[in-house]
C-alpha cells in the first residue's frame, strides 16, 4: 500500500491545496476599478493589478474576456488568461496564469485550475457542491467534457464534501467524464501525463497514476485503482474496486471483474490472462534481461502444471 500511494502521489486532500485567495472578496470600490479595454478582435481585456501581487519590475500580461462571457467579480483570474464567448466563471474559481477558456465552457464551484490549462468549447469543470476540484498545470480538457462533477453513487449524501485532484500535463478528450469522490474521507485522483480519450468515464473515488492511456469509451467503475503505464483498448470496462497493475494492457472490449497483475495482457468478456505485455515493456525501456526475469516469474505463477507446486500464494512466496 505504501508503494502504491507513493506512485500515485497520494497526499493531503485536494482541499488543503486551495489557497485562501479563492474565497477573497473585494469591496465595491475595488470592483469598480476593473477596466475593460476593447481590442481589435472584439475581446475585452480585464485588468486589475490588485488581484495579484506583481513585482515592480515585471510587465504583467493582460487578461482577455469576451464581452459575452460572465465572470464573477470575486473569481481570481491570473495573468494572460483568455476567456472566450459565452463562458461562465463562478465566484470561487481560481484560474492560473495563461489559461484559455474556449467558447461556451463553464467553470463553477470551488475550483482551482493551474497555469497553462486549456478548456475547450462546451466543457464543464467543477460543480456547486461542498468540497473542491483542483487541477494542476498544462492540462487540456476537451470539447463537452465533464470534469469534477457530482458522482453517480447513490450512497452519496447531498451536502457532503467531495473532491477531485488532477495532476499535470493530462490530455482529457471530448465527452470524457471524471467525477468527484462519493464521501468526504476519499477523493478521486488523476496523476500526471495521462491520455483520456473521447467518451471515457472515470468514476468516483478512482485512483489513477501516471502515463496511462485510456482508449475511447473506456469505463472505470467506482474505487478502481490504475497504477502507471497502463493501456486500455476501446470500450474496455473495469468493475468497481478492481486494481490494474503497472504496465498492464487491457484489450478492447474487455470486461475486467478481477484485479489485473502488473506486466500482463488481459482480454475477453470476464477478462482472462493473455500473456505478458511484451511490446509495452520494450517501449518502456525494459532490458532483455528484465523481460526474461518477468517471463520466468509469469510462467512460475500462472503456467505451472506441477501438482506439487502449491497454490498461487505459495508460489508467490517462492518467488
Amino acid at each position: 500500500n505504501g508503494i502504491l500511494r507513493s506512485s500515485l502521489h497520494l497526499g493531503d486532500r485536494a482541499a488543503d491545496r486551495l489557497t485562501a485567495g479563492i474565497r477573497r472578496t473585494y469591496s465595491d470600490s475595488e470592483i469598480s476599478d476593473l477596466k475593460r479595454i476593447d481590442d481589435k478582435d472584439g475581446l475585452v481585456a480585464l485588468s486589475k493589478q490588485s488581484m495579484h501581487k506583481v513585482p515592480a519590475n515585471a510587465s504583467p500580461q493582460p487578461k482577455f474576456v469576451h464581452p459575452t462571457a460572465v465572470v464573477h467579480p470575486h473569481a481570481v483570474i491570473g495573468e494572460g488568461v483568455t476567456i472566450g464567448p459565452f463562458c461562465t466563471v463562478g465566484q470561487a474559481v481560481n484560474l492560473g496564469n495563461h489559461c484559455q477558456l474556449h467558447a461556451g465552457s463553464h467553470i463553477t464551484g470551488n475550483t482551482e485550475i493551474g497555469e497553462g490549462c486549456v478548456v475547450l468549447a462546451g466543457a464543464i469543470v467543477g460543480a456547486d457542491l461542498p468540497g473542491c476540484t483542483v487541477i494542476g498545470k498544462n492540462n487540456s480538457i476537451g470539447y463537452h467534457a465533464a470534469v469534477g462533477v457530482k458522482c453517480q453513487d447513490l450512497k452519496y449524501i447531498d451536502g457532503d464534501d467531495c473532491f477531485l485532484h488532477i495532476g499535470n500535463n493530462n490530455d482529457i478528450r471530448e465527452y470524457a467524464s471524471i467525477h468527484r469522490s462519493s464521501k468526504p474521507a476519499d477523493e478521486t485522483v488523476i496523476g500526471d501525463n495521462n491520455l483520456v480519450m473521447g467518451s471515457c468515464h472515470i468514476a468516483h473515488d478512482c485512483k489513477v497514476g501516471n502515463r496511462n492511456i485510456f482508449a475511447n469509451g473506456t469505463n472505470l467503475g467506482g474505487h478502481v485503482v490504475v497504477e502507471n503505464y497502463v493501456h486500455t483498448g476501446g470500450a474496455a470496462g473495469v468493475h468497481q474496486f478492481c486494481h490494474i497493475g503497472s504496465h498492464a494492457f487491457v484489450a478492447a472490449g474487455a470486461l475486467v471483474v478481477q484485479d489485473v497483475p502488473m506486466y500482463v495482457m488481459v482480454a475477453g468478456d470476464r477478462a482472462e490472462l493473455r500473456g505478458l505485455n511484451l511490446e509495452g515493456l520494450r517501449r518502456c525501456g525494459f532490458s532483455d534481461m528484465e523481460v526474461r526475469s518477468i517471463r520466468r516469474a509469469y510462467q512460475k505463477l500462472f503456467m505451472c502444471s506441477d501438482e506439487n507446486s502449491g497454490g498461487l500464494e505459495e508460489r508467490l512466496v517462492e518467488l
